[in-house]
């Protein structure tokens, strides 16, 4: 087990990043609601209908997805 000050973020992030889209999925799920827990169980019911809405949308090729390089080159555009 990783102890949580003795792994860089990035290494953590790179590992991260190496999971299944699934695991991913499930470890920002975690992460997100470590910071804002949802203790409204239809607010985290519907936030994981819609989660479970987007991942269908992009299995179905409904929704094109952007690589994560050009995703932060059009966020730090943006931000300039």
């Amino acid at each position: 087990m990783l102890r949580a000050m003795s792994v860089p973020v990035e290494k953590i992030a790179e590992m991260a990043l190496a999971l299944s889209s699934d695991a991913r999925a499930l470890l920002a799920d975690r992460l997100a609601e470590s910071l804002d827990p949802l203790t409204d169980d239809s607010v985290r019911s519907a936030w994981i209908d819609e989660a479970q809405s987007r991942l269908h949308a992009v299995r179905a090729g409904d929704i094109q997805t952007v690589p994560r390089d050009a995703a932060m080159t059009r966020v730090r555009d943006r931000l300039k």
